[in-house]
């Protein structure tokens, strides 16, 4: 993690929460949403304000829940 983005977390009190470095199968599963929700859903972007990053986020869980074809569940929703 860069120091900035530690240092804001603190000053906000927000605490971090990761797995150790390189480990990212530690939590396989919220990494491979994660990656959906922006790979699908285009949460990779870079948002005109908070407000509007939440939104777009609500709506792409709501699309990924409800509307999404999902394979482990025999393309049903």
């Amino acid at each position: 993690c860069s120091n900035v983005y530690t240092q804001i977390l603190k000053r906000k009190n927000i605490a971090i929460s990761m797995t150790q470095e390189n480990h990212c199968y530690e939590n396989a599963m919220a990494e491979r949403v994660n990656g959906i929700l922006k790979d699908e859903f285009y949460l990779d972007q870079t948002f005109s304000s908070i407000a509007h990053a939440k939104r777009a986020t609500k709506n792409a869980i709501n699309l990924y829940n409800q509307v999404r074809l999902h394979l482990s569940l025999d393309f049903k929703t």
